[in-house]
């Protein structure tokens, strides 16, 4: 990878953001308009005056609107830590977000639905509504001046994002300061980005941590983020027709939602003229995809990406040329970046290393690795993930099963040890979907199953086993289940299909047997 000097900025983010600033650029192109560089910090600004009285976490909720930027922008300026909740997630399950968060404050970018209105008055939480665009922030006094607060403690939080759970209940991440410096500078240091000149494409809700990526992509490079909406992702005609001609130079994305645009014939290099690369990261990026990105986009660099939430966006990076996408087998997710070790776990150990070549759990260790989940009883619990080394650098077991390439050190990743997957990008934990399941009415058991297609999964079939008095017809069943799960999960998340079965097979052990559920879900 090619590094560029000039990128290499230290000190606040948010003053790296400011350094960086292009003041009549556009900063980002949302659904609902246009805000430059100067409009953004500016209403940044105003924003934290009105939020300096308080330390502890900020809620910003909304989709992809500009003022939820300002709303990070503010907290990063006071040094605190922002939580993103989009407004597509169910209120049962921000509810317990803000639980975890202990947040006093949330900006609102637009109207929560009554349910989660009611418990943010319910918490005491002071609430700030903008409008889209964060229009009139620029009328208020900015009460703690215009010079920066005091830069944050470097491990102090700088954003908590929520990930699926075993138990139900969604975990929180606490990401520093330092490291999402870390990894700001090396996306920086690792591409050619023009300063002023640069174009991110915000496929991923704010909510999940691959946004970060293009989010400061953009911010860092004096660039412009270029943000889609629900709406046009889910509607291939106006998907492209925003995207036919658009100014993007990096796409950022899950390997999914390219797969997708693929299918459109026009989706080639003509219809983005200016793109410059594609960053991928989230899943598993397929040597076929590859291969036809290449084809369609002659120059254009394609980019695999690695790393979990844990660990602050990803940690591995490697150009896909034309050799490795013609290579059989999985491609590799790339080389640490400085200042990360990997290394490939033995079955059940914390830290004892296989042997070279040999497949076992992936450990990531260095200064991207989150301190451990928030509200967890013990820092390091005994069988938790996350560990300190005795040189006191932080590490993290992903649960991801990989094997690191003897020949030159490159990391692959073939899916999970244990039950999690990811669906179009999203990280899942088929435990949690398991445990809301058995919370509806009616549902004694219940498993879930992931059904595949082209070797990556597709969608989640429910198994369940009901009650005398719920009906087990099937359209009335699924209906039911999908209706009682959408109050607390997020759509993803939510199983295509559900099937009464009388029992849930079990192994000797008596554990489910996973693979005797796979033969009934079909």
């Amino acid at each position: 990878m090619t590094g560029t000097a000039r990128h290499r900025a230290s000190g606040p983010l948010f003053s790296r953001i400011a350094a960086a600033a292009v003041p009549g650029r556009p900063a980002v192109l949302g659904p609902d308009g246009a805000l430059t560089h100067a409009e953004v910090l500016e209403r940044a600004r105003r924003l934290a005056s009105r939020l300096a009285a308080r330390r502890s976490p900020v809620l910003v909720y909304g989709e992809k609107q500009p003022a939820v930027l300002l709303g990070f922008l503010a907290a990063l300026r006071l040094g605190r830590p922002y939580v993103p909740v989009d407004s597509s997630l169910p209120p049962g399950r921000v509810a317990r977000m803000l639980a975890a968060v202990g947040a006093e404050d949330a900006v609102l970018a637009e109207d929560p639905p009554p349910p989660l209105a009611r418990e943010l008055a319910a918490r005491g939480i002071a609430t700030i509504r903008l409008d889209p665009l964060g229009a009139g922030l620029e009328r208020l006094p900015e009460t703690i001046g215009g010079v920066d607060p005091p830069p944050p403690d470097p491990e102090a939080a700088a954003y908590i994002l929520f990930t699926s759970g075993s138990t139900g209940v969604p975990k929180g991440v606490a990401v520093s300061h330092a490291a999402l410096a870390h990894f700001t500078s090396w996306l920086l240091a690792s591409h050619a980005f023009v300063p002023g000149g640069e174009t991110f494409l915000n496929q991923a809700p704010f909510s999940f941590d691959l946004s970060v990526m293009d989010v400061y992509g953009a911010l860092l490079t004096g660039g412009t983020l270029f943000a889609l909406t629900r709406e046009e992702i889910a509607d291939p005609r106006r998907l492209f027709r925003r995207l036919d001609g658009a100014p993007l130079t990096t796409w950022v994305s899950t390997p999914s939602f390219a797969r997708f645009c693929l299918a459109e014939a026009r989706f080639a290099r003509p219809m983005l003229p200016a793109l410059r690369r594609f960053l991928f990261c989230g899943e598993a990026l397929s040597p076929g995809l590859a291969r036809a990105l290449l084809a369609r986009f002659p120059g254009v660099e394609v980019w695999n990406m690695y790393g979990p939430t844990e660990t602050t966006v990803a940690v591995t990076a490697v150009r896909i040329g034309a050799a490795l996408a013609a290579a059989e087998g999985p491609l590799p997710v790339g080389h640490a970046a400085p200042g990360i070790e990997i290394w490939i776990a033995e079955p059940d150990a914390r830290s004892r290393r296989a042997p070279d070549g040999a497949r076992g759990e992936i450990v990531i260790a260095g200064p991207q690795v989150a301190r451990g989940y928030l509200n967890d009883a013990a820092s390091d619990p005994p069988d938790g993930p996350f560990f300190t080394l005795p040189d006191g650098r932080r590490a993290y077991r992903t649960g991801d099963l990989g094997w690191i390439d003897p020949r030159d050190g490159a990391l692959f990743c073939a899916g999970r040890l244990d039950h999690q997957i990811k669906l179009r990008g999203y990280r899942i934990e088929i435990e949690e979907i398991e445990a809301h399941l058995r919370a509806v009415p009616g549902v004694a058991d219940a498993a879930v199953v992931p059904i595949e297609r082209d070797g990556q999964p597709d969608h989640l079939v429910a198994l369940v086993v009901v009650t005398p008095t719920l009906s087990s017809a099937g359209r009335a069943l699924t209906n039911h289940v999908r209706a009682a799960l959408a109050e607390s999960l997020p759509e993803y998340a939510v199983p295509r299909l559900v099937r009464a079965t009388p029992a849930l097979p079990l192994t000797a052990r008596g554990k489910l047997d996973r693979r005797a559920l796979r033969e009934i879900a079909g």
